[in-house]
């Protein structure tokens, strides 16, 4: 199974503000060019998408939802169930990430987007995260949420290509070598 990191940080590395605020970061897609930076692509090969509670509170805010009828995944140790109104597609669990793996695995998912801050720490520190696609957002919001934190070994990874495009963003994958 592949396990993949689709993110954006501002260009001092934080993905959101320290209050969870997104303002800093544009839509998904350029509204006068419609690039959508490759995301509907990535999506269509993804099966199941991990997050933490606190990516999930931020994007249950959405109108619409932003994963149409896509598995979501909401890892928490304190959520103890998922609110009502929320997606039928969206299951709650508090396993550590080796074992959300290995069930998923076993399930026959063939790739994972994983998401939010914690849980991509997490997963890194685990040593399940293949590739990483991170966007650079050309703004500087001088704290917030950091993309990543300590970790309990270094993490080696393969530049595989950087695209930027005209509006200032740079996107790069990346490769995690074993």
């Amino acid at each position: 199974m592949k396990t993949t990191v689709y993110i954006a940080t501002s260009l001092d590395g934080f993905i959101a503000r320290e209050n969870g605020d997104l303002d800093w970061l544009p839509g998904i897609e350029d509204a006068e060019t419609g690039e959508d930076y490759g995301y509907k692509a990535f999506m269509d090969s993804v099966d199941v998408l991990v997050m933490g509670r606190n990516t999930y509170e931020i994007v249950s805010s959405f109108d619409p939802w932003p994963y149409g009828d896509k598995r979501v995944i909401v890892l928490s140790r304190t959520l103890t169930q998922i609110p009502e109104k929320a997606p039928k597609t969206v299951e709650l669990r508090s396993s550590s990430p080796v074992e959300l793996v290995n069930e998923l695995r076993e399930a026959g998912v063939g790739h994972a987007y994983i998401d939010g801050g914690k849980v991509i720490q997490s997963f890194l520190n685990a040593g399940l995260i293949q590739e990483m696609i991170i966007t650079r957002i050309p703004v500087l919001i001088g704290s917030g949420i950091p993309l990543f934190g300590p970790l309990a070994q270094d993490v080696a990874l393969q530049h595989v290509e950087t695209l930027s495009y005209a509006n200032g963003l740079v996107q790069s994958k990346y490769r995690v070598l074993a």
